[in-house]
């Protein structure tokens, strides 16, 4: 199945620590089911100190379930991402407003 959000999608999280808190993909693992997004969903990680970079507690974001997030439209609002044909290639689009997501 196509996926619905993909990398670079501003979206609002639905459920959760982060509920009503809006941020943009960085990484979708589809077989998994999740997403990354800037800035949300940070957890405090414990990295050893190297000659590159140094060691401590660094905040990193963590993956969150698809299912808890949704694409925000032109007005942002949270909507739904459906499919259609447009020159015979299948675009997504804004369930709410009928815009092309990605043309």
């Amino acid at each position: 199945m196509a996926a619905k959000l993909k990398k670079g999608d501003k979206v609002i999280v639905l459920a959760g620590k982060d509920k009503g808190k809006t941020g943009e993909i960085t990484l979708v693992d589809p077989k998994a089911g999740k997403a990354v997004v800037e800035g949300l969903n940070m957890a405090l990680r414990h990295t050893r100190q190297t000659q590159t970079s140094q060691g401590g507690r660094l905040a990193k974001a963590m993956p969150i379930a698809l299912s808890n997030l949704a694409f925000v439209d032109a007005n942002g609002k949270a909507t739904r991402v459906g499919f259609k044909f447009e020159d015979g290639k299948k675009v997504r689009f804004a369930k709410t407003t009928g815009d092309v997501i990605d043309a």
